[in-house]
């Protein structure tokens, strides 16, 4: 690709927030000029000690950042060091490191703040080379008004949003008005061990389907994309009422799209499952008693591996005595919450819930320790998915070792990480990824609020 002229070059500007979202940040913005600010290296230096997830993403992007300068004089470094992604790669863009060169006149911020010595960096910037853009990169809403305000362009970071809007994330299934197959012409039909297939030519409104996703009608019909290839599509008729009466540890689904739900969640082809929906929707209690039912009935698997994101679960989880399990039982609550509804029916649900936590082997575990572990035939339920970014999904989802299935659960209305959008989720970026993987399926739960007055309440407030 030849070089793009110097005036045509953009120079970035990344905030400290950017390389902690993405510590690879610096490889996405191709031929154009990269910019951090001495601020900036000093943000990541002071974040960078401990066990948080954002100290391992700081210490990953000190590392970057220390690679792909090498051995650069300081005068180098000043001018910009060509970006080398690949050993047999031309360099592409360049890196530099921008010292803080302190107020300039009267038009500049205090520079008490973090934010505005950066801004203010950018303004010295902008007078020096003024037939260049020059952007800053943020993912601070209010630090990109502070800098519009200033006179300086500002634009989030949207490297890892694979959509432009959430409306267009994937279901799991495609629902057509009336009958189905009024939208067929040509179907070839088999019988296989008791499984009825229907082979049908990949056009139109079929052209969009992945494997795993289903379609549902007015009618009734149901059917699971069970194959593909570039011009057929294989659609496995799942039998409406053999969906709606299966039962997974006492627990029936309420409608067809927990049916659908369940149905992923009992599949041992299908490896990763991504469950979404608005609260009270059913996706914990759903993975719990498919978890349960398969470890402990059918065990077909050794363990139930449960974890949680929030906004307050990066922190260190204490010194406190009590093991692991005793200090993650607040943020899991839900699960054993979802455990009592299970087994509210019992005679003594208290006595039912600590048999099975003692029969089960469902083990809570930090996000801070999963690093580095790899989990063998085991269940790995993430809860509160949304409020995980890309880089931190991914460190968990390659966690899990032979034998093992990961069941991601989220709500993209409620994420309370700073920084972070629906269209930045992990769980957003993750499922669109994931759209066509064979051992992958997603789909979206709605319509079975906990209560009146939760529906209420998420229809009006």
């Amino acid at each position: 690709m030849p070089r793009a002229p110097q005036a045509r070059r953009k120079m970035y500007v990344l905030d400290t927030n950017v390389l902690i979202h993405d510590p690879n940040a610096l490889l996405n913005f191709e031929e154009h000029d990269v910019i951090l600010p001495m601020t900036v290296l000093e943000e990541l230096d002071s974040l960078k000690s401990g066990k948080q997830a954002v100290a391992a993403d700081c210490r990953q992007a000190i590392r970057n950042i220390d690679k792909l300068l090498g051995d650069a004089s300081p005068g180098d470094i000043e001018k910009g060091v060509p970006i080398v992604r690949a050993r047999k790669a031309k360099p592409l863009g360049t890196l530099s490191i921008l010292m803080s060169t302190g107020p300039a006149g009267n038009h500049s911020l205090p520079e008490h703040l973090n934010d505005n010595k950066i801004i203010n960096t950018l303004a010295e910037l902008q007078s020096r080379y003024k037939s260049r853009d020059i952007i800053l990169v943020s993912k601070d809403i209010n630090m990109r008004l502070k800098a519009r305000g200033f006179g300086v362009e500002a634009q989030d970071y949207h490297n890892d949003q694979l959509l432009d809007d959430i409306d267009l994330l994937p279901k799991g299934y495609h629902a057509f008005p009336n009958s189905f197959w009024d939208n067929i012409q040509k179907v070839e039909t088999v019988q296989r061990e008791a499984v009825t297939e229907h082979l049908l030519k990949r056009e139109g409104e079929l052209a969009k389907l992945n494997i795993n996703e289903f379609v549902i009608d007015e009618q009734g019909f149901i059917g699971k994309v069970a194959d593909i290839d570039e011009d057929t599509l294989v659609l496995r008729d799942m039998h409406h009422q053999d969906l709606m009466d299966e039962e997974v540890w006492g627990l029936v689904p309420r409608d067809i799209y927990q049916a659908m739900a369940l149905n992923l969640l009992l599949d041992p082809d299908v490896h990763l499952v991504n469950l979404t929906g608005s609260a009270g929707s059913g996706k914990t209690i759903l993975a719990l008693a498919a978890c349960i039912e398969m470890t402990v009935a059918s065990k077909m698997y050794k363990r139930i591996i449960a974890t949680r994101s929030t906004q307050g679960l990066d922190e260190d989880i204490g010194f406190l005595p009590g093991t692991e399990a005793e200090k993650m039982e607040p943020w899991l609550g839900a699960i054993v919450d979802n455990l009592e509804a299970l087994h509210e029916d019992d005679e003594n649900m208290t006595a039912s819930v600590d048999y099975i936590l003692s029969k089960v082997p469902l083990h809570f575990k930090s996000m801070n320790y999963i690093r580095g572990r790899s989990f063998q035939h085991s269940l790995i339920i993430i809860d509160e998915c949304q409020n995980l970014t890309p880089h931190q999904i991914k460190t968990i989802i390659t966690r899990a070792g032979s034998g093992s299935k990961v069941i991601c659960l989220g709500n993209l209305a409620q994420i309370d990480t700073p920084y972070l959008s629906g269209l930045s989720s992990g769980l957003t970026y993750m499922t669109e990824r994931f759209k066509g993987f064979r051992h992958g399926a997603h789909v979206h739960l709605q319509g079975v609020p906990r209560s009146v007055l939760a529906e209420f309440a998420e229809a009006n407030l």
